[in-house]
C-alpha cells in the first residue's frame, strides 16, 4: 500500500513531539515530608532542581517529625520524608512504611536570643533565671527532647513557658519579643539572621542531631521520588545544605 508524501510528513510531524519527550521523561510532581529544620534548604533545593531535574515538581509539607510520621502511619498520600532524628524515621521503618533511609546531614543545637542579646544570656544556667521567658518545643519532636537532653547534661531545670509544635514556632516566638530564649539548632539561628542572635552551647553538653530521608513505600511516583532523595544525599543538596549550616553525615 503506497503512502502519499503528504500522509507521511503529517506522520512524522506527530512522532518528532513524541521522540523529543521521551528524551527528556517528565519525572512528575512528588509530596514530601520534611522536619521544619529543613524548611530553607529544601527552598533552595527547588531551585537547583529546576536545573538538574527540570522534570521534577516537588511540593513540601514541614512540620515537627513526631507529626509527620503519624501522617505517613495513617496513609498520607505522601512520597518522602525527612526527619529531624533517626527515632522518628526508626517508627517508619519498624512498621515497613519506608525504604532503607539514608542519613543525608547533622545538626547542632543553639540557643537563640533576641537580636543584641538584652537579658544578657551567656549560658544554659542563665535560662533557669527568673527574669528569663524561655520556651521549647513539645515532647514530640527531636528538637523539643535534645533540648531536654542538653538541659539535663547541663544540670539546669527550666519551667518553659510554653512548649512549640515546631522549631520554627519557637524561633517565631523569640523573634517576635514573646520569649527571650529558646533552644533550636545551629541552622535556624542562621536562618533567623538580624533577627536574633546565637549562644553556643559546649559540645561536652550539646547533642549531634542526624537527618535520615527515606522513600515511602506507598507512593505512586518512585522515579521520582528516588531522583529527589538522590539530589539530597549525593547531588545538588548536599550544597545547599551546606550553605545553610548544616554539617556533613
Amino acid at each position: 500500500m503506497k503512502v502519499s508524501s503528504r500522509a507521511a510528513a503529517a506522520a512524522l510531524a506527530l512522532l518528532l513531539p513524541m521522540a523529543a519527550c521521551s528524551g527528556t521523561p517528565s519525572l512528575g510532581a512528588i509530596t514530601v515530608l520534611a522536619a521544619a529544620s529543613l524548611t530553607e534548604p529544601f527552598t533552595d533545593l527547588s531551585a537547583a532542581l529546576e536545573k538538574s531535574d527540570p522534570g521534577l515538581s516537588v511540593r513540601y509539607s514541614f512540620g515537627g517529625s513526631g507529626a509527620l510520621v503519624t501522617q505517613v502511619e495513617q496513609g498520607a498520600p505522601v512520597d518522602v520524608i525527612a526527619t529531624a532524628d533517626t527515632a522518628s524515621m526508626k517508627r517508619l521503618t519498624d512498621a515497613g512504611l519506608v525504604e532503607k533511609p539514608t542519613t543525608f546531614a547533622r545538626n547542632k543545637l543553639e540557643i537563640l536570643v533576641a537580636r543584641g542579646n538584652p537579658k544578657g544570656i551567656h549560658s544554659l544556667a542563665d535560662l533557669a533565671r527568673a527574669d528569663i521567658t524561655f520556651i521549647t518545643e513539645d515532647d514530640t519532636v527531636p528538637a523539643g527532647k535534645y533540648a531536654a537532653q542538653i538541659l539535663q547534661k547541663a544540670g539546669v531545670a527550666v519551667r518553659p513557658k510554653s512548649k512549640e509544635l515546631d522549631v520554627k514556632s519557637a524561633v517565631a516566638k523569640v523573634t517576635s519579643g514573646e520569649a527571650d530564649a529558646t533552644i533550636v539548632y545551629v541552622t535556624d539561628v542562621q536562618a533567623a539572621g538580624t533577627k536574633g542572635d546565637g549562644v553556643a552551647i559546649p559540645d561536652a553538653q550539646n547533642v549531634l542531631a542526624e537527618y535520615p530521608i527515606a522513600v515511602v513505600k506507598g507512593t505512586k511516583h518512585h522515579a521520582a521520588a528516588a531522583a529527589f532523595v538522590r539530589q539530597v544525599v549525593t547531588g545538588a543538596g548536599k550544597k545547599v545544605l551546606r550553605q545553610r549550616g548544616f554539617a556533613a553525615p
